[in-house]
Formats: C-alpha cells, structure tokens, sequence
C-alpha cells in the first residue's frame, strides 16, 4: 500500500503534520506548550470526545482532521490516527533537550481509576492492560483503543504503560485512560531548567 507523508520543520515545540493513504487522509496540528485548546473532526464521533480530553488534560494545542474510510470501519481512521499524533509527539520533542522525559498520572473517572506511565525513550512500545466490559461504546469499537494506544506509542518513540486498577463503565475505563496518557506526557515533556541536555546518560535518546 503506497502511502504519503508530509512534514514541516518544528515552530518551537510545535509542528503540523500530515499523513495520506488509501484509506485515511490525516492532518494533525500539536504544539505541546498550549493551553489546551482543542479543534478535533476524524468522522469517529467517540474518537474526538477522547482526543478533546486528551487536549484539555494534557494543555496541549491540538486539531486533527481526519477523513477515512468509515463505512467500511472505524479501525483504519482511529489507528492511523495514532500514527499521526505519535508522529507530531516526536517531531515537536525535536532532540528532546531538557526535558523531563518521566511521566506518570493516575486519573479516577467515577467507580474507574487508571495509571499511566510514560517513558520518552526513543523506544516505542506500548503496555496495554486495560478490561473494557463491553465490546462497544455507542457504535464505537472498544477494541480499537489498543490499536490507537500502540500506534501512538510505536510512532511517538516512548515507553507507554497504561494499566487498569478498577472501573466497571466501558466509558469511564476509556476516558481515564486518554485523561491518564495525557497528563504523563504532560510531565514527561515538560521542559527543566536544571536539565541542560538529553536527559540519558548515553547522550541521545
């Protein structure tokens, strides 16, 4: 499958990105230093409630534009997506100086409570452990928050734990957890004045 990718240069800690197939056309805005504003339009009505908290919770600038192949599934849109905003994540760090790089949050939504851990390592991989009760929220597709949750983590370069405690509501698990993601990588990217360069002891990360 022939795919395009188009990038342009970090504006601080900032960046637009784009990513087009032939199943999903995807334009994301980040600026990891705003104030949470959020213009969120990917044709998954449950997809942008989730990446608006994200916004919110995380005070990160965000718009995402999506346009995919919906009627066939959601799954195409919400995973490339993922790819997407992970993309965005890693071209805003830039070379990732001064930053914090831990994150961690745990988030209660009613009876549900969630644990996010982040790791900016340069090594994307996500730790999945969320026990959704039901198979869909409205005519979302619960499955899907691990495809976008390991899309994200693979393409943004970070070490991403996120981890059930309790909860009993398919919603509140869900939106947690993207509450959860946010607020780590909040802290993770945050910038540190003591940290003069890539906090690794090996010099990059």
């Amino acid at each position: 499958m022939s795919e395009q990718e188009s990038y342009m240069p970090p504006i601080g800690r900032a960046t637009r990105i784009g990513r087009q197939t032939r199943e999903t056309d995807i334009r994301v805005f980040l600026d990891l230093d705003g104030e949470g504003d959020a213009t969120i339009d990917t044709g998954v009505p449950f997809l942008d409630h989730m990446l608006d908290a994200f916004a919110r919770h995380g005070l990160f600038d965000l718009e995402v534009i999506a346009h995919g192949d919906v009627e066939v599934d959601d799954h195409h849109t919400v995973e490339d997506v993922g790819i997407v905003l992970g993309n965005a994540v890693r071209e805003a760090l830039g070379e990732a100086r001064g930053i914090t790089r831990y994150g961690n949050a745990f988030v209660p939504m009613d009876e549900s409570l969630v644990l996010a851990v982040i790791d900016i390592s340069g090594r994307g991989a996500a730790f999945y452990d969320l026990n959704i009760p039901t198979e869909r929220v409205g005519t979302f597709d619960t499955q899907l928050v691990r495809e976008f949750m390991i899309a994200f983590a693979a393409n943004a370069g970070i070490t991403l734990h996120v981890r059930q405690i309790v909860g009993s509501n398919s919603h509140h698990i869900i939106e947690a957890a993207f509450k959860a993601v946010a607020r780590a990588l909040m802290q993770a990217t945050r910038l540190d004045p003591r940290v003069s360069g890539v906090p690794s002891t090996k010099g990059s990360l």
